[in-house]
């Protein structure tokens, strides 16, 4: 299972690799989310410190549904969702093979991201380890709640609307959860904030378990 999920994850990779859409199109619209925020709250920079953590994870969601809807789409056109079908793979390591290849296109983007917030907000990342252990579990959550509903939505007709109306409200609770561990690393007092990392790591794990589950009808329907 994992030498199949590897190779999955491989695949995805390469194809974004060369089609470059990520680099080209969804890191500049994340950045230009990043700079509207700025311009539009910047005559109140007290609330533009305050909203930061918000404002980086409702850039890193907006974001994530671009890829996803890119990821999926490209597969449902070209046949490889019937190729990954009948290639003998157990659903769950197809799954998991796609939810690794999304954690690493996140992770680039929330790299870019943080970038971002440190250069346009003045944001400054007092607890490192914390963040990194918030956007860790954070991004695993929302490659696998992804993963299921890219999945679900693929051969739709009307899936560039349908993917964000289903999965954002899922990933509330990690948006609130994130948000609120970015919070407590941004001040430095980390003692409160390992509580919203273990909360992001039962989200995480419950996305992972369902999608594993629930990825073989998927398939099929796909």
């Amino acid at each position: 299972m994992i030498r199949d999920a590897a190779l999955v994850a491989a695949k995805d990779l390469r194809l974004e690799l060369r089609a470059r859409v990520g680099m080209g199109q969804v890191l500049p619209f994340a950045v230009l989310v990043l700079l509207l925020f700025a311009f539009a709250l910047d005559p109140d920079r007290g609330v533009l410190e305050r909203a930061t953590p918000g404002l980086f994870w409702v850039g890193v969601l907006f974001s994530s549904v671009l890829v996803l809807q890119r990821s999926f789409g490209v597969e449902a056109e070209d046949g490889i969702l019937d190729a990954l079908r009948l290639s003998g793979m157990a659903p769950a390591a197809i799954f998991l093979g796609k939810v690794a290849a999304l954690v690493v296109q996140l992770a680039v983007l929330e790299v870019v991201l943080g970038v971002g917030v440190v250069v346009f907000y003045d944001a400054q990342p007092a607890h490192a380890p914390l963040l990194l252990s918030v956007a860790a579990t954070a991004t695993l959550g929302i490659a696998a709640a992804g993963s299921v509903y890219g999945a679900l939505s693929a051969r739709l007709r009307s899936r560039d609307t349908l993917l964000p109306m289903l999965l954002l409200p899922l990933l509330a609770p990690v948006l609130i959860s994130a948000t609120r561990g970015f919070e407590v690393g941004l001040e430095g007092h980390a003692g409160g904030g390992w509580s919203w990392v273990a909360l992001l790591g039962v989200f995480a794990t419950l996305y992972l378990a369902l999608g594993a589950f629930l990825f073989r009808p998927l398939l099929e329907d796909a």
